[in-house]
């Protein structure tokens, strides 16, 4: 098909118009103002086209893009709820944790409240046996929960010496029958001197610590021949390095030539106890 400039276009349309007795032809004029406006209706539609084109464009990223957050924050979700029943399985545990650690403090307190019971009514005990002796042959006291029976070296020995007198043997015995059958009580028998050494040629004896710890193993021998379990009975010597005075006069070098023997309640339950710790 040949192809007709739209003003020839024009006069051939008019001349067949012409031809079939067609009375109006449409002026140049018009058909520029209609060319015009197709031609602008075909730009809008072309825009439109690019316009609906890069909205589509868009959807599809904007669809994409959302799928991709919804799947992360799915994703997000689903690993906050491991999280949280990881948190939960933790606590729980913490929870049956701080519930043992409460129990066994508890055990413990329960058993120093025992202890402290046990200790007090030892103290009773052992003092209503020796009540028939003086402050200065021998005193009874409580400390750190034990019960400390302190004896005069002028209730047990003469100077230098390691057999116990009479009254001494009284008091021991005293104390050993008091004690008998409390198989929960510890017995540690230690003994005390003052600095001044010990004679040369003391038989058996270089130093104080002969001396100290004679006298324990024989106090233990009486203990233990008045009816105390051997195994319940520990001697011990220390010299003249526990004082209780200072060493600068006779009445303070009195006081430390002393025998102390230390009741102390077993704690097994309690050791069992912190070793589960």
């Amino acid at each position: 098909m040949k192809y007709f400039p739209s003003t020839h276009f024009l006069r051939a349309a008019c001349g067949i118009g012409l031809l079939f007795g067609a009375t109006n032809c449409v002026s140049q004029k018009k058909y520029a103002a209609l060319q015009t406006q197709y031609t602008d209706a075909t730009r809008s539609r072309d825009q439109l086209q690019v316009e609906k084109t890069a909205l589509q464009q868009e959807k599809s990223q904007n669809e994409e893009a959302l799928r991709t957050s919804l799947l992360s924050k799915s994703e997000q979700v689903n690993q906050l709820n491991v999280n949280l029943s990881g948190a939960q399985q933790e606590n729980s545990q913490l929870s049956a944790d701080l519930r043992g650690k409460e129990q066994r403090i508890a055990d413990m307190q329960r058993i120093l409240d025992q202890k402290d019971a046990a200790v007090k009514a030892l103290r009773q005990k052992v003092g209503d046996a020796l009540l028939g002796f003086t402050a200065q042959d021998l005193q009874v006291n409580v400390r750190n929960g034990k019960v400390y029976v302190s004896l005069s070296e002028q209730l047990l020995f003469k100077s230098g010496s390691t057999k116990v007198d009479p009254k001494g043997q009284e008091a021991l015995t005293k104390l050993a029958i008091a004690l008998k059958g409390n198989q929960d009580v510890n017995v540690l028998v230690e003994g005390h001197t003052d600095n001044v050494p010990v004679a040369k040629g003391t038989a058996g004896m270089r130093d104080n610590w002969d001396l100290s710890v004679l006298r324990a193993t024989e106090i233990t021998r009486i203990l233990t021949q008045a009816g105390l379990p051997a195994a319940q009975v520990t001697p011990s010597g220390r010299a003249e390095y526990a004082p209780i005075a200072t060493n600068d006069g006779a009445m303070n070098k009195a006081l430390n030539r002393r025998t102390e023997i230390i009741l102390t309640p077993k704690l097994d339950e309690l050791f069992q106890i912190l070793e589960q710790n």
